[in-house]
């Protein structure tokens, strides 16, 4: 593997980028293993929720806020882990390359921790498990993520990030569809277990036939604890660009967050949708989300790459508002169904054009460590999201009447989506020189 990546087109020394040219095929490689990353959080939200719900678990009126409680320790699990991993890989040398160890023993450990999550009914079991689903997802996602820094070349940037947004797309609608598939069906272990093989599956496009870059950090003698330290160091501070668009990052997710994790308590308390009924209208849902990413993720792409990333980020968050204010005020489905079409034109496009822009912003050479950072937005996005708006939903329930609170903490993503907006503006969109990289 060594002399294999050695040989590999896209190496490069540790401050420079890749110049050659990957085909198409290695992109999509590269790419397919955020399709069994994303399924698993976007499946277990659709099925923890259905489960708090409709099987008796909690009193009704505080699904939101125990949802809320389940998940908030392996989030900030999630903000540790990611970065100093990632940090980690970017100085680790093996026979497999730098990022793969950590991609295969994570992937490995979540399907033992996504068992102990499906073969469990008390609540302190489940969120305990969650924890430690948290540490092994983010222990192979902090050095996966450093992956397309490391391989694809400047000119490549647009299309690889429309394809890890194409892939990130679909295995959000693949676990959507699996834990709707489980609330339809009442077989919550297999759908939670179905997760855990989809993404075994697509490991292995990562492990068996992407080649690592050759380019490594050295540590100069450093110890490993001094090493996982540095993720933390204060000269991220300095890079302001990268400061606001995590931020930035931050609110259009949890404004994306909302619907995703809010979803059955809207159609069941606002709609009044039983437990099956629920299930297979949230099929639906996913289907309107899946139609409309695929026509925006590719296009958003490609067009950022003439206009710019700044101004194709505008229209998405733009969008995810209107989007999400139609769903907010919908009196009826149909309605809402305008605008779940009008928030999967948005979270296409952003998904396929942030992920470019990070990429280009960011020190190269120590791309493990600062996109681990990034995806602290992501991990926290929903630990914000439910503490916020599931409480508000909650509230608003017993205040006003049960079915307004999905509504209301729908109306406040629409402010997330504004603020987002905003964040951006600071964001210097030019491409980072190479030799302002840090080695």
């Amino acid at each position: 593997m060594a002399a294999q990546a050695a040989d590999s087109p896209s190496a490069a020394s540790v401050d420079q980028r890749p110049t050659a040219t990957l085909p198409v095929t290695q992109l999509v490689r590269l790419s397919l293993y955020w399709l069994g990353l994303s399924s698993i959080f976007a499946g277990l939200a659709n099925i923890l929720g259905n489960r708090l719900q409709f099987t008796g678990m909690v009193t009704p009126g505080t699904e939101g806020t125990t949802l809320f409680g389940l998940t908030i320790g392996g989030s900030v699990v999630a903000l540790v882990v990611q970065p100093t991993v990632g940090s980690l890989s970017d100085y680790t040398i093996s026979r497999w390359g730098r990022r793969k160890p950590y991609i295969l023993i994570g992937s490995i450990l979540d399907v033992v921790f996504l068992y102990g999550i499906a073969s469990s009914n008390g609540l302190i079991a489940i969120a305990a498990f969650f924890v430690l689903l948290q540490f092994s997802s983010n222990f192979a996602q902090g050095p996966f993520q450093g992956y397309v820094p490391d391989l694809v070349p400047v000119h490549q940037v647009g299309l690889a990030s429309s394809l890890v947004g194409l892939m990130q797309i679909i295995g959000n609608v693949a676990g959507f569809t699996i834990g709707s598939i489980a609330a339809a069906t009442h077989n919550y272990f297999g759908g939670t277990m179905a997760l855990g093989v989809l993404e075994l599956v697509t490991m292995l496009s990562v492990i068996l036939r992407v080649k690592d870059g050759h380019a490594i950090k050295s540590r100069g003698g450093r110890s490993w604890l001094s090493i996982a330290r540095e993720a933390w160091a204060t000269d991220v501070l300095r890079e302001h660009s990268f400061l606001w668009l995590v931020g930035s990052r931050l609110m259009f997710l949890m404004g994306a967050s909302m619907l995703v994790l809010l979803g059955p308590f809207y159609l069941h308390q606002t709609f009044g949708l039983d437990e099956t009924a629920s299930g297979t209208t949230f099929l639906l849902v996913v289907g309107f989300v899946l139609v409309a990413n695929l026509v925006a993720v590719i296009p958003a792409g490609r067009l950022s790459d003439r206009i710019g990333r700044k101004h194709v980020l505008y229209a998405s968050f733009s969008l995810g508002a209107l989007g999400m204010a139609v769903v907010s005020v919908a009196p009826v489905l149909q309605v809402a169904y305008l605008g779940v079409v009008l928030f999967g034109l948005a979270s296409g496009t952003f998904l396929a054009v942030d992920w470019a822009l990070m990429t280009e912003i960011i020190p190269k050479a120590s791309s493990g460590r600062y996109m681990g950072i990034s995806n602290v937005a992501t991990a926290s996005a929903s630990i914000f999201a439910l503490a916020v708006g599931g409480t508000l939903m909650d509230t608003v329930d017993r205040v006003v009447a049960e079915g307004a609170g999905p509504r209301a903490a729908y109306g406040l993503a629409v402010a997330f989506f504004i603020i987002g907006g905003l964040l951006l503006r600071p964001v210097d969109e030019r491409r980072r020189p190479s030799s302002l990289d840090d080695t």
